[in-house]
Protein backbone atom coordinates (compact mmCIF):
# COMPACT_ATOMS: atom_id res chain seq x y z
CA UNK A 1 0.00 0.00 0.00
CA UNK A 2 2.79 2.51 0.85
CA UNK A 3 4.81 1.24 -2.40
CA UNK A 4 1.68 2.27 -4.08
CA UNK A 5 1.10 5.68 -2.64
CA UNK A 6 4.22 6.78 -3.33
CA UNK A 7 4.03 5.44 -6.67
CA UNK A 8 1.01 6.96 -7.69
CA UNK A 9 2.19 10.75 -6.15
CA UNK A 10 4.94 10.55 -8.55
CA UNK A 11 3.16 9.62 -11.08
CA UNK A 12 0.88 12.24 -10.24
CA UNK A 13 3.41 15.01 -10.00
CA UNK A 14 5.15 14.00 -13.02
CA UNK A 15 2.09 14.49 -15.17
CA UNK A 16 1.08 17.72 -13.78
CA UNK A 17 4.75 18.86 -14.63
CA UNK A 18 4.32 17.69 -18.12
CA UNK A 19 0.74 19.17 -18.75
CA UNK A 20 2.42 23.02 -17.52
CA UNK A 21 5.77 22.15 -19.51
CA UNK A 22 2.86 20.93 -22.59
CA UNK A 23 1.19 24.34 -21.70
CA UNK A 24 4.20 26.44 -21.90
CA UNK A 25 5.45 25.29 -24.64
CA UNK A 26 2.55 24.94 -27.02
CA UNK A 27 2.68 27.66 -30.11
CA UNK A 28 1.25 30.97 -29.96
CA UNK A 29 -0.55 31.59 -33.36
CA UNK A 30 0.22 34.80 -35.32
CA UNK A 31 -0.69 37.68 -32.94
CA UNK A 32 -3.10 39.97 -33.99
CA UNK A 33 -4.72 43.55 -33.01
CA UNK A 34 -7.27 43.11 -31.01
CA UNK A 35 -9.96 45.06 -32.18
CA UNK A 36 -9.68 43.10 -35.81
CA UNK A 37 -11.31 40.20 -33.67
CA UNK A 38 -15.21 38.64 -33.56
CA UNK A 39 -16.47 42.16 -33.66
CA UNK A 40 -14.55 43.58 -30.85
CA UNK A 41 -15.17 47.59 -30.88
CA UNK A 42 -12.52 49.44 -32.85
CA UNK A 43 -12.08 51.68 -30.38
CA UNK A 44 -9.92 49.20 -28.47
CA UNK A 45 -6.92 50.92 -30.32
CA UNK A 46 -6.78 54.14 -31.80
CA UNK A 47 -4.11 56.77 -32.97
CA UNK A 48 -3.07 57.59 -29.87
CA UNK A 49 -1.18 55.36 -27.47
CA UNK A 50 -3.25 51.86 -26.53
CA UNK A 51 -1.42 49.63 -24.23
CA UNK A 52 -0.99 47.58 -20.64
CA UNK A 53 -3.70 45.44 -21.82
CA UNK A 54 -5.79 42.78 -18.89
CA UNK A 55 -8.62 40.57 -18.31
CA UNK A 56 -10.55 40.63 -15.46
CA UNK A 57 -10.60 37.27 -13.99
CA UNK A 58 -14.12 36.55 -14.94
CA UNK A 59 -13.47 37.64 -18.70
CA UNK A 60 -16.11 40.05 -18.77
CA UNK A 61 -13.44 43.47 -18.25
CA UNK A 62 -10.78 44.25 -20.42
CA UNK A 63 -8.73 46.96 -18.84
CA UNK A 64 -5.78 49.07 -21.07
CA UNK A 65 -4.21 52.54 -20.35
CA UNK A 66 -4.48 54.95 -23.17
CA UNK A 67 -3.85 58.57 -23.32
CA UNK A 68 -6.62 59.09 -26.28
CA UNK A 69 -8.89 62.04 -26.02
CA UNK A 70 -11.48 61.74 -23.37
CA UNK A 71 -9.19 61.00 -20.21
CA UNK A 72 -8.00 63.48 -16.92
CA UNK A 73 -4.23 63.50 -18.32
CA UNK A 74 -1.50 61.93 -19.53
CA UNK A 75 -2.21 58.27 -19.20
CA UNK A 76 -5.55 56.84 -18.08
CA UNK A 77 -7.09 53.27 -17.25
CA UNK A 78 -10.13 52.62 -19.25
CA UNK A 79 -12.42 49.67 -19.45
CA UNK A 80 -14.35 47.59 -22.08
CA UNK A 81 -17.20 45.44 -20.86
CA UNK A 82 -19.19 42.55 -22.74
CA UNK A 83 -21.86 40.31 -21.62
CA UNK A 84 -20.65 37.06 -21.85
CA UNK A 85 -17.14 35.33 -22.63
CA UNK A 86 -18.06 34.49 -25.99
CA UNK A 87 -19.55 37.98 -27.27
CA UNK A 88 -17.41 40.70 -28.52
CA UNK A 89 -15.48 43.52 -26.47
CA UNK A 90 -17.34 46.81 -26.53
CA UNK A 91 -16.05 50.36 -26.38
CA UNK A 92 -13.67 51.25 -23.37
CA UNK A 93 -14.75 53.97 -21.45
CA UNK A 94 -12.60 55.93 -19.02
CA UNK A 95 -12.61 54.30 -15.10
CA UNK A 96 -12.42 58.35 -14.23
CA UNK A 97 -11.15 59.37 -10.86
CA UNK A 98 -10.61 58.60 -8.03
CA UNK A 99 -8.31 56.28 -10.06
CA UNK A 100 -7.25 58.56 -13.14
CA UNK A 101 -5.70 61.90 -12.23
CA UNK A 102 -3.65 64.34 -14.56
CA UNK A 103 -0.51 62.57 -14.23
CA UNK A 104 -0.11 58.78 -15.52
CA UNK A 105 -2.05 56.12 -14.03
CA UNK A 106 -1.39 53.04 -16.20
CA UNK A 107 -0.75 49.14 -15.51
CA UNK A 108 -4.41 48.31 -14.44
CA UNK A 109 -4.10 44.65 -12.96
CA UNK A 110 -7.99 43.20 -12.05
CA UNK A 111 -7.98 41.10 -8.69
CA UNK A 112 -11.22 39.19 -8.01
CA UNK A 113 -14.42 40.40 -8.62
CA UNK A 114 -14.20 44.30 -7.45
CA UNK A 115 -10.39 45.16 -6.34
CA UNK A 116 -7.79 46.80 -9.05
CA UNK A 117 -4.38 47.27 -8.53
CA UNK A 118 -2.61 49.91 -10.50
CA UNK A 119 0.22 52.48 -11.00
CA UNK A 120 0.54 55.91 -10.63
CA UNK A 121 2.78 58.81 -11.59
CA UNK A 122 0.22 61.35 -8.89
CA UNK A 123 2.99 63.18 -6.99
CA UNK A 124 0.78 63.00 -3.81
CA UNK A 125 1.97 63.70 -0.50
CA UNK A 126 3.99 60.85 0.68
CA UNK A 127 4.75 59.57 -2.50
CA UNK A 128 7.23 57.16 -2.50
CA UNK A 129 9.12 57.61 -5.54
CA UNK A 130 8.25 57.99 -9.48
CA UNK A 131 5.50 55.59 -9.97
CA UNK A 132 3.94 53.47 -7.29
CA UNK A 133 1.81 50.82 -7.13
CA UNK A 134 -1.82 51.25 -5.50
CA UNK A 135 -4.85 49.29 -4.57
CA UNK A 136 -8.96 50.26 -4.58
CA UNK A 137 -12.03 48.64 -5.35
CA UNK A 138 -15.60 49.25 -6.70
CA UNK A 139 -17.89 50.96 -4.34
CA UNK A 140 -20.30 50.31 -7.15
CA UNK A 141 -21.35 49.73 -10.92
CA UNK A 142 -19.12 52.43 -12.08
CA UNK A 143 -17.49 54.32 -9.07
CA UNK A 144 -14.08 53.20 -7.02
CA UNK A 145 -13.06 53.89 -3.27
CA UNK A 146 -10.11 56.26 -2.86
CA UNK A 147 -7.27 54.26 -4.00
CA UNK A 148 -4.73 53.06 -1.44
CA UNK A 149 -0.93 53.63 -1.72
CA UNK A 150 0.76 50.00 -0.81
CA UNK A 151 3.84 50.88 1.45
CA UNK A 152 7.39 52.73 1.09
CA UNK A 153 10.39 50.87 1.56
CA UNK A 154 11.63 49.71 3.84
CA UNK A 155 8.19 48.23 4.77
CA UNK A 156 6.66 48.00 1.28
CA UNK A 157 7.27 47.25 -2.44
CA UNK A 158 6.81 50.53 -3.54
CA UNK A 159 10.40 52.48 -3.64
CA UNK A 160 12.24 55.96 -4.85
CA UNK A 161 12.42 54.72 -8.42
CA UNK A 162 9.42 53.75 -11.07
CA UNK A 163 7.04 50.32 -10.51
CA UNK A 164 5.39 48.89 -13.13
CA UNK A 165 3.34 45.86 -13.86
CA UNK A 166 1.89 44.66 -10.90
CA UNK A 167 0.70 41.20 -10.59
CA UNK A 168 -0.79 39.71 -8.00
CA UNK A 169 -1.36 35.49 -7.55
CA UNK A 170 -3.67 33.90 -5.15
CA UNK A 171 -2.37 30.64 -3.28
CA UNK A 172 -4.32 30.50 -0.59
CA UNK A 173 -5.60 26.91 -1.54
CA UNK A 174 -2.07 25.51 -2.04
CA UNK A 175 0.13 27.56 0.19
CA UNK A 176 -2.20 28.40 3.54
CA UNK A 177 -3.20 31.82 2.77
CA UNK A 178 -0.31 33.45 1.38
CA UNK A 179 -0.37 36.21 -1.68
CA UNK A 180 1.96 37.84 -3.58
CA UNK A 181 2.55 40.51 -5.70
CA UNK A 182 5.12 40.40 -8.84
CA UNK A 183 6.34 43.56 -10.37
CA UNK A 184 9.63 45.59 -12.25
CA UNK A 185 11.46 48.20 -10.07
CA UNK A 186 13.95 50.47 -12.86
CA UNK A 187 16.97 50.58 -11.55
CA UNK A 188 19.30 53.45 -9.82
CA UNK A 189 22.28 51.37 -11.67
CA UNK A 190 22.75 52.74 -15.39
CA UNK A 191 23.76 48.81 -16.99
CA UNK A 192 20.45 47.35 -15.38
CA UNK A 193 17.33 49.31 -16.41
CA UNK A 194 14.58 47.10 -14.87
CA UNK A 195 14.22 43.97 -12.57
CA UNK A 196 11.49 41.62 -11.52
CA UNK A 197 10.27 41.63 -7.86
CA UNK A 198 7.78 39.68 -5.46
CA UNK A 199 6.45 41.43 -2.17
CA UNK A 200 4.28 38.54 0.34
CA UNK A 201 1.21 39.76 1.61
CA UNK A 202 1.96 39.99 5.54
CA UNK A 203 -1.02 39.41 8.64
CA UNK A 204 -3.53 39.26 6.20
CA UNK A 205 -3.57 43.10 4.78
CA UNK A 206 -0.28 44.65 3.75
CA UNK A 207 2.15 43.52 1.62
CA UNK A 208 5.94 43.79 2.97
CA UNK A 209 9.18 44.42 1.47
CA UNK A 210 10.04 43.39 -1.83
CA UNK A 211 12.79 40.81 -3.09
CA UNK A 212 14.07 40.41 -6.75
CA UNK A 213 13.40 37.01 -8.45
CA UNK A 214 17.01 36.31 -9.35
CA UNK A 215 15.82 33.50 -12.37
CA UNK A 216 14.20 36.30 -14.12
CA UNK A 217 16.64 38.64 -14.04
CA UNK A 218 19.22 39.40 -16.35
CA UNK A 219 22.43 41.11 -15.13
CA UNK A 220 22.37 43.68 -18.58
CA UNK A 221 18.68 43.93 -19.80
CA UNK A 222 15.56 45.69 -18.59
CA UNK A 223 13.56 43.16 -17.33
CA UNK A 224 9.81 44.71 -16.60
CA UNK A 225 6.40 44.22 -16.46
CA UNK A 226 5.49 40.66 -15.09
CA UNK A 227 2.49 38.52 -15.13
CA UNK A 228 2.43 35.41 -13.89
CA UNK A 229 -0.99 32.68 -14.46
CA UNK A 230 -3.54 32.27 -12.07
CA UNK A 231 -2.01 28.72 -10.72
CA UNK A 232 1.20 30.48 -10.26
CA UNK A 233 3.19 28.38 -12.31
CA UNK A 234 4.07 30.36 -15.34
CA UNK A 235 5.10 34.26 -16.09
CA UNK A 236 5.75 36.05 -18.76
CA UNK A 237 8.01 39.31 -18.84
CA UNK A 238 9.19 41.97 -21.41
CA UNK A 239 12.79 41.76 -21.61
CA UNK A 240 15.31 43.28 -24.08
CA UNK A 241 17.92 40.35 -23.12
CA UNK A 242 20.39 38.57 -25.77
CA UNK A 243 18.25 37.18 -28.23
CA UNK A 244 15.63 40.18 -27.95
CA UNK A 245 14.34 41.26 -31.79
CA UNK A 246 13.39 44.69 -31.34
CA UNK A 247 14.00 47.01 -28.35
CA UNK A 248 11.56 44.74 -25.84
CA UNK A 249 10.38 41.27 -26.27
CA UNK A 250 8.07 39.10 -24.42
CA UNK A 251 9.96 35.85 -22.78
CA UNK A 252 8.21 33.31 -20.45
CA UNK A 253 9.53 31.08 -17.68
CA UNK A 254 7.84 28.19 -15.82
CA UNK A 255 8.29 26.35 -12.30
CA UNK A 256 7.48 23.01 -11.46
CA UNK A 257 5.51 23.75 -8.15
CA UNK A 258 4.66 27.12 -6.06
CA UNK A 259 7.86 26.57 -4.07
CA UNK A 260 10.20 25.98 -6.75
CA UNK A 261 11.94 28.31 -8.97
CA UNK A 262 11.76 29.96 -12.07
CA UNK A 263 13.30 28.59 -14.95
CA UNK A 264 14.87 30.14 -17.35
CA UNK A 265 12.89 32.89 -19.76
CA UNK A 266 12.90 32.00 -23.11
CA UNK A 267 11.32 33.70 -26.09
CA UNK A 268 8.20 33.34 -27.20
CA UNK A 269 8.84 33.66 -30.65
CA UNK A 270 8.06 34.89 -34.13
CA UNK A 271 4.68 34.50 -33.67
CA UNK A 272 4.65 37.53 -30.76
CA UNK A 273 7.27 39.26 -30.83
CA UNK A 274 8.80 41.48 -33.84
CA UNK A 275 11.27 44.36 -34.30
CA UNK A 276 9.14 46.49 -32.65
CA UNK A 277 8.82 46.74 -28.85
CA UNK A 278 6.22 44.47 -27.21
CA UNK A 279 5.44 45.07 -23.90
CA UNK A 280 3.45 44.49 -20.34
CA UNK A 281 1.69 41.07 -21.40
CA UNK A 282 -1.03 39.80 -19.54
CA UNK A 283 -2.70 35.61 -19.35
CA UNK A 284 -5.97 34.77 -19.27
CA UNK A 285 -7.49 33.24 -16.64
CA UNK A 286 -7.02 29.87 -17.90
CA UNK A 287 -3.49 30.56 -19.84
CA UNK A 288 -5.03 30.02 -23.44
CA UNK A 289 -4.79 34.04 -24.27
CA UNK A 290 -2.23 36.74 -24.56
CA UNK A 291 -2.66 40.33 -24.54
CA UNK A 292 0.25 42.92 -24.99
CA UNK A 293 1.11 46.11 -26.13
CA UNK A 294 3.40 46.86 -29.11
CA UNK A 295 4.83 50.14 -30.28
CA UNK A 296 4.88 51.48 -32.83
CA UNK A 297 2.15 49.93 -33.75
CA UNK A 298 -0.15 50.39 -36.90
CA UNK A 299 -2.62 52.96 -36.03
CA UNK A 300 -1.26 54.72 -33.37
CA UNK A 301 1.81 55.08 -31.18
CA UNK A 302 1.07 51.85 -29.18
CA UNK A 303 -1.50 49.39 -30.00
CA UNK A 304 -2.86 46.32 -28.12
CA UNK A 305 -2.66 42.93 -29.55
CA UNK A 306 -3.61 39.27 -28.62
CA UNK A 307 -2.50 35.66 -29.65
CA UNK A 308 -3.90 32.35 -28.65
CA UNK A 309 -2.60 29.08 -27.73
CA UNK A 310 -4.32 25.42 -27.63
Amino acid sequence: MNRFSRGSTALLVAIAALALTGLASATWVSAVKVDTVGGNHADLNTPQLDGCPIQSPDGLSFYIASNRPGGKGGLDIWMASRTSTSAPWGAPQNVGEPVNSAADDFCPTPVGENGLFFVSREALPGACGQGDIYFTHRTGSASWAEPERLLCTPNGPNSELDEQGPSWVSLSEKLRGKKALYFSRSSASPAVAGEIYVSERQNGARFGPASAVAELNDATANDIQPNVRSDGLEVVISSNRTGTAGAQDLWVATRASLTAPWSAPVSLGAAVNTTASESRPSLSQDGKQLLFGRAPGPEGSSDVYVTTRP
